[in-house]
C-alpha cells in the first residue's frame, strides 16, 4: 500500500518548504521537512565532533556522526502536525538556520550513512501518522518515498531562489547581494545534483512546477488541487 504522503521536492529557495507547510495546513495533514533534519544533524556534527585529530586524520567519520545522531538523539518531533528538530532534546528549528550549517549541510547530507540514517527516521514519521504527511526535501519523490502517489518538484530562476532566500533572511536586496546568493544556491545545486548518493532530480513520474511567477497562495492552491485528485479526501 502507497504511503499517505506528498512528495514535494526541488533545489534551495525554490519555495519547497513554505509550500508544503502550507499544503499540509489545507489538508489537515503533517508536513516534515527533511532539509531541517540533515541541518540538524550538521549543527550536532559541529557543536560535538572535532573536524581533524591532532595527527590531521579526520574525525568527521559517517560512523561517528550516525553514532553522535543516535546518542543526543537527533529527531523529529511532532508539534501542532509539524515535525520540530531537536537535538539534545532542544528545539534547534532556529539554530539549524544559520551561516555555519548552511555552508556544511551539503557535506555532511552527501555521506551515504548519514542519507541512510535521515531516511530511515523520515520513513518511520510517516509510518505513525495516521492521516498523511507532506514531505519537502532534494530526493523524496526518488529515494525516500518513491512510492509516493503525488509528486511535485518545485523550480523557479536563480534570480527569483537568490531574491527569495534574502528576503527570508532579512538582508537588503540589491544587485550585489542578489548576484552573490545567486552563486551560492547555484553551488549548492552543483553539489546537491552531482553527488554519487541521491543527487537531486526529478522523479519520473513528479509533476514540475516553475515558482518563479506564482505566489505561495498560487502554488499551494495547484498542489492541493493534484492532491484532490490523487489523494481524495
Amino acid at each position: 500500500m502507497s504511503p499517505r504522503v506528498i512528495a514535494i521536492d526541488g533545489p534551495a529557495a525554490s519555495g519547497k518548504s513554505s509550500t508544503a507547510q502550507a499544503v499540509a495546513r489545507r489538508l489537515g495533514w503533517a508536513h516534515l521537512d527533511s532539509g531541517a533534519l540533515y541541518r540538524a544533524v550538521t549543527l550536532a556534527t559541529l557543536d560535538h565532533l572535532e573536524e581533524r585529530g591532532a595527527g590531521g586524520g579526520p574525525l568527521w567519520s559517517p560512523q561517528r556522526i550516525v553514532a553522535l545522531a543516535d546518542q543526543l538523539p537527533v529527531r523529529l518531533v511532532l508539534v501542532s502536525d509539524v515535525f520540530k528538530p531537536e537535538v539534545a532534546g532542544v528545539d534547534v528549528a532556529e539554530a539549524i538556520r544559520s551561516a555555519r550549517v548552511t555552508r556544511r549541510v551539503s557535506e555532511v547530507a552527501a555521506i551515504p550513512e548519514v542519507r541512510q540514517w535521515v531516511n530511515a527516521q523520515q520513513r518511520r514519521a510517516v509510518e505513525g501518522h495516521p492521516r498523511g504527511v507532506v514531505v519537502d526535501g532534494r530526493d523524496i519523490g526518488t529515494v525516500v518515498f518513491p512510492d509516493a502517489p503525488l509528486k511535485v518538484f518545485l523550480t523557479a530562476s536563480p534570480d527569483e531562489r537568490a531574491r527569495r532566500r534574502l528576503a527570508q533572511r532579512g538582508d537588503v536586496i540589491d544587485a550585489a547581494e542578489l548576484r552573490r546568493e545567486s552563486d551560492a544556491l547555484d553551488a549548492r545545486d552543483r553539489a546537491d545534483s552531482t553527488r554519487p548518493v541521491a543527487p537531486l532530480k526529478p522523479a519520473p513520474d513528479a509533476i514540475p512546477l516553475d515558482t518563479t511567477r506564482l505566489s505561495l497562495a498560487q502554488q499551494v492552491d495547484q498542489v492541493v488541487a493534484l492532491a484532490d485528485q490523487r489523494l481524495p479526501r
